[in-house]
C-alpha cells in the first residue's frame, strides 16, 4: 500500500507517522487507562488542527474531501500507536451517514467534528443481534408530528464522549427484514435516554443506551424513513475498511517490538533471536502482515467499486485481516514468552487491540456466511432460464 502513495498521501503519512513517534508512547497509554480518561483531548486538538478530523468531510461542506485511503493512513498510524478515541466512530462513520442523508439540519455538524469540538456515535447492536445490521428491535412510533423511540442498544463505542447519537430503529416491519430501518440523528442528552458506561477488554470506553419513551422532532429523520439499512451498511463498511488499516498498524507495530525483543533476550549463552525456529516465527508474522495490508487494499478498492462486489470485498478482507491479526497477535504473546501476557508490556495489550478489532462490526466467521451470501445473491436463481450456451446459440 505504500508503494501507491500519491505525493499528497506520502506527505499525510509522514506526518502521521511524525505524530506517531513524539506521542504514541505506552507510558502515556496506561497513565491514561489507570486515569479513566477514555482519549487525550491534547491529542485530540492536535489532530483537529493537522486537518484529519476534516479529511472525511466533503469540500463542500468546508472539510478536505479527502477518501479512504487517506483515511486509512491516519487510521494506521492510530493503531500503530495505540490511540484511544472517537477517530473512526466520528470522523469516519457518522461523517459518511451525515454525507449520504444529505439534509441540511445535519451538515451544520461537519464544522463541530472537523474542529474537534463535536463527537457523534452510532448505536449499532442490539441484544441477539449477532452482528446483523437488520436485527433492529428498537422501535421508532408516531407521536405527534415526531417519533417515539424506545428500544436499548447494549454496545456503542464512544458513546460516553458523544454530543450527538445516531439510532437506527424499526419505524415498519418485523426483525431481520431490511425495509422499515430508520436512522435518528438526536443529542446524547435528550430526556427518556438513559446511559452505563464500561470499558472493553482492551480499556475502550463503551456505553448502553436504553430508550424509553424518547420523543425526537421529524428533523432528527436521516434519509428517507424505512431505507436507513443501505445507508447504514454503506457507511459501517467505510468504517470497517478503516479498522483494517488500524489492524494493520497493531501488526506492524507487534512484528517490530517482537523482532527487538528476540535481538536481546538471552538463553543458553545467545539470543533467542539466533534460533532458526524463532526466526522462521517472525518471517510468518512478517508474512501475515503483508497479507492483512493486501486485503485492507482490496477492501479500498471496494468501497470505490461499490455496490454488491464491494461489498463482498469488504467482507473478505475483514474476516482474512482479522484472521492474521490474531495470529500476529498470539506468536507475538508466545515468544515474548510468560511475560507477555502481562499487563506491564505493551504486546498483551496489543493482542486484545487486534481481538476486539476481529470482533467489531463482525467477527471472522460473521464475514464469511456474509460474503457467501452476498456470494449467492449475484448467482441466477434457480427458477429462472439460464442464458443460452455457445453451443445452444450455434445451433
Amino acid at each position: 500500500m505504500h508503494n501507491h502513495h500519491t505525493p499528497e498521501q506520502k506527505m499525510l503519512a509522514d506526518g502521521v507517522d511524525r505524530f506517531v513517534r513524539e506521542h504514541g508512547r505506552f507510558e502515556h497509554w496506561r497513565k491514561l487507562s489507570a486515569g479513566g480518561a477514555p482519549y487525550d483531548e491534547a491529542h485530540w486538538q492536535q489532530m483537529a488542527d493537522m486537518g484529519w478530523l476534516a479529511l472525511f468531510i466533503p469540500e463542500a461542506e468546508g472539510g478536505i474531501g479527502a477518501g479512504p485511503a487517506e483515511v486509512a493512513i491516519v487510521a494506521e498510524g492510530l493503531g500503530r500507536g495505540l490511540f484511544r478515541g472517537p477517530y473512526i466512530s466520528t470522523c469516519v462513520m457518522a461523517v459518511r451517514l451525515l454525507t449520504q442523508a444529505g439534509q441540511a439540519p445535519q451538515k451544520r455538524l461537519f464544522e463541530g467534528i472537523a474542529d474537534g469540538s463535536v463527537r457523534v456515535a452510532t448505536a449499532l447492536g442490539e441484544n441477539g443481534a449477532h452482528f446483523r445490521l437488520d436485527s433492529v428491535q428498537t422501535t421508532a412510533k408516531p407521536s405527534g408530528n415526531g417519533f417515539c423511540l424506545d428500544g436499548f442498544k447494549p454496545w456503542v463505542p464512544d458513546g460516553d464522549t458523544a454530543q450527538w447519537l445516531v439510532i437506527p430503529a424499526r419505524t415498519e416491519g418485523p426483525a431481520h427484514q431490511a425495509e422499515g430501518i430508520s436512522l435518528f440523528l438526536l443529542p446524547a442528552d435528550t430526556p427518556g435516554l438513559h446511559r452505563t458506561d464500561f470499558r472493553s477488554p482492551d480499556h475502550q470506553h463503551i456505553s448502553q443506551f436504553e430508550l424509553r419513551g424518547v420523543e425526537v422532532p421529524p428533523l432528527a429523520l436521516l434519509g428517507p424513513k424505512g431505507q436507513g439499512l443501505a445507508l447504514l451498511q454503506d457507511a459501517v463498511d467505510h468504517a470497517i475498511t478503516a479498522r483494517l488499516a488500524e489492524a494493520c498498524g497493531a501488526m506492524d507495530e507487534v512484528c517490530a517490538m517482537t523482532l527487538d525483543y528476540l535481538k536481546v533476550r538471552q538463553q543458553f549463552g545467545t539470543t533467542i533471536g539466533s534460533f532458526q525456529a524463532l526466526q522462521h516465527r517472525i518471517v510468518d508474522m512478517r508474512i501475515a502482515c503483508e497479507e492483512a495490508r493486501s486485503m485492507l487494499q482490496l477492501a479500498l478498492d471496494g468501497l470505490e467499486t461499490g455496490g454488491v462486489d464491494g461489498q463482498r470485498a469488504v467482507a473478505a478482507a475483514k474476516a482474512r485481516v482479522g484472521q492474521c491479526g490474531l495470529y500476529v497477535g498470539y506468536q507475538a504473546v508466545q515468544l515474548h514468552g510468560g511475560v507477555g501476557t502481562s499487563d506491564e508490556l505493551a504486546v498483551s495489550h496489543y493482542l486484545k487491540r487486534l481481538s476486539m478489532i476481529d470482533m467489531a462490526f463482525g467477527n471472522a466467521d460473521f464475514q464469511r456466511d456474509r460474503f457467501m451470501a452476498l456470494t449467492d445473491a449475484t448467482l441466477p436463481s434457480p427458477h429462472l432460464p439460464l442464458p443460452p450456451t455457445a453451443q445452444e446459440q450455434t445451433a
